[in-house]
């Protein structure tokens, strides 16, 4: 019997080894990140790093501190001694920074402007979920405005009271006077012919 047992746990042994081979992956635990060629950064820190340099960009100082450095940089270059230009008449290492200028720029302003449209519209399903709110708020003070208004209908008013108390004092008076009203104030005061009639 001995034998047998021990010709499975060979088996067994070799499908192993080849299974050890392999580099074995956890799954109680996380995968260690990845090393990556390109650098990373935090998205939301980046944006509002654009967001920034857009703001400035879209200021007038920016646009008199460029004209500024431009017109310094056309006048060391035209006025200098020759030996200390840096950038002669076509001025091209002044139109490639403009242009260095403007690549970086587009970008970046497209950037605070996909941001701020992202925040519009989160601020547009905002105001449209208070608006139904609102509107569903405002349905339902007037059902409970028009239900108060019907309630209201049917109760007893001051004047209606005081016109009442009148008319049966008046009719009481006249009883004292003599006078006998031509049908009661009360149903028992009325005559039993009336209500033959009636039916």
């Amino acid at each position: 019997m001995v034998p047998e047992r021990e010709t499975p746990t060979r088996e067994r042994a070799a499908s192993g080894a080849t299974a050890s081979s392999r580099a074995r992956t956890r799954l109680d635990q996380p995968r260690p990140p990845r090393r990556r060629l390109l650098p990373e950064w935090d998205p939301e820190s980046f944006g509002r790093l654009s967001e920034r340099v857009a703001r400035f960009l879209g200021t007038g100082r920016f646009i008199v501190w460029m004209t500024v450095v431009i017109i310094c940089w056309v006048l060391w270059n035209v006025s200098a001694p020759s030996g200390l230009r840096f950038d002669e008449y076509p001025f091209i290492f002044l139109t490639l920074m403009l242009s260095l200028q403007a690549s970086y720029a587009a970008p970046l302003i497209l950037l605070a402007q996909n941001r701020q449209d992202d925040r519009d519209r989160v601020n547009l399903e905002q105001d449209r979920k208070q608006n139904e709110r609102s509107i569903a708020d405002t349905e339902y003070l007037t059902r409970e405005i028009a239900a108060l208004r019907i309630g209201l209908g049917e109760v007893a008013t001051r004047d209606w009271i005081r016109s009442e108390l009148q008319d049966a004092l008046k009719e009481l008076e006249e009883r004292q006077n003599g006078h006998r009203p031509e049908h009661g104030v009360f149903p028992a005061d009325r005559s039993a012919g009336r209500d033959v009639r009636d039916r």
